[in-house]
């Protein structure tokens, strides 16, 4: 695998490098990751990129400054990689950032500059950028019983205490491993607040599960945690997020990826994950006051009517439910089943959602 990883990259210098020796004017073919080809695949359930490329030539006023930084950046990775070693994507911005000399401009003015360049080469090669051994923050927590392997050390998760194991940014299975699993379902919980709470309680060993926090909108590592956990060990995956179109927009890039990263949701979508809550329809099932309810604003009711044009939200029971949050004008944090008391969504609420099945796809 790590081989594959570097003859990539060698052959995008080789093609550059075969181009000057033609006398030919340089480019570097990308795939256009613009929404023109993006695409929902029915059958796939998934976010895709389509087939449309489109080249970034040296000899062009418009694309000259991002094709030096295009192979910059495919540079140092090379270098990281033969010297086997891994760094961050704020060290990488760190180690390309310069003056050209004789000149004002800067190769990188900004980290703005360089993510976006670094997705374009893991597009353009079909690779994550763990593989480029790139890592981001890590973001994230996960409980339970299974033991893992992680960079060689053995983590047990059900003795990781009130903080849990941190979910690294590289989980694939050369680094990850999953060595003894005890858990028969995934909850993965927007808020950390809300995990903390459930870790306290040791739901994960009550219902025997794995609890895992993406801390709001999961990080890359996360979600790619969440394909493997599903694919691998064959875990239903539910999710749970705050009723209102932020937190349903988290439950569709975990179900289906995102646009933005169309070109990986092989690895980062699962596609049958169900949305365990909040729902719009909660208040009533569990007697819930009204008073812990907050109006939507206009920018939530503009969010909504979107959304009820996306056609992964076309399944009549996701159009109940976002016409029926337009109907009641409010939303509803997780936050609020406290006024229910403190262990109300650990010992009723999340126990019956799961007992009765009551998810939506």
């Amino acid at each position: 695998m790590e081989e594959k990883s570097k003859e990539k990259i060698r052959k995008l210098g080789n093609d550059v490098v075969s181009q000057l020796e033609k006398k030919e004017n340089p480019n570097i073919t990308l795939p256009v990751r613009s929404l023109s080809n993006i695409y929902f695949d029915p059958q796939r359930r998934l976010i895709k990129i389509g087939d449309k490329t489109s080249k970034r030539h040296y000899l062009n006023v418009a694309h000259t400054k991002k094709f030096m930084q295009t192979l910059l950046v495919a540079s140092e990775c090379k270098k990281i990689m033969d010297q086997n070693v891994t760094t961050s994507i704020r060290d990488l911005y760190y180690a390309l950032k310069r003056t050209i000399n004789g000149t004002n401009e800067n190769t990188f003015d900004s980290q703005a500059d360089s993510d976006p360049v670094l997705e374009d080469l893991e597009a353009a090669l079909n690779m994550l950028r763990e593989e480029l051994h790139l890592k981001a923050d890590r973001k994230g927590y996960m409980s339970g019983s299974i033991i893992v392997e992680d960079a060689g050390d053995s983590i047990n998760c059900a003795k990781m205490g009130s903080s849990g194991w941190a979910i690294p940014s590289d989980v694939e299975p050369e680094m990850v491993k999953f060595l003894e699993n005890r858990a028969e379902f995934v909850l993965l919980v927007e808020k950390d607040a809300v995990w903390q709470r459930l870790n306290e309680d040791k739901f994960w060993k009550k219902q025997k599960c794995l609890i895992i926090t993406g801390k709001g909108q999961p990080a890359r590592g996360c979600r790619r945690l969440v394909n493997r956990l599903h694919n691998e060990l064959k875990l239903p995956i539910y999710v749970l997020c705050d009723s209102d179109p932020w937190g349903l927009y988290i439950f569709s890039v975990i179900k289906q990826g995102s646009i933005n990263l169309s070109f990986l949701s092989d690895r980062l979508g699962t596609p049958d994950a169900k949305y365990i809550g909040i729902m719009s329809t909660d208040l009533q099932k569990f007697d819930i006051s009204s008073n812990v309810t907050i109006n939507l604003n206009q920018q939530d009711k503009k969010r909504i009517k979107e959304m009820l044009n996306y056609i992964w939200f076309k399944p009549r029971e996701w159009q109940k439910e976002l016409k029926n949050m337009l109907k009641t004008g409010h939303k509803l944090e997780i936050e609020a089943l406290s006024s229910k008391g403190i262990r109300f969504i650990s010992e009723r609420y999340l126990p019956e959602k799961i007992k009765n099945r009551d998810f939506l796809s």
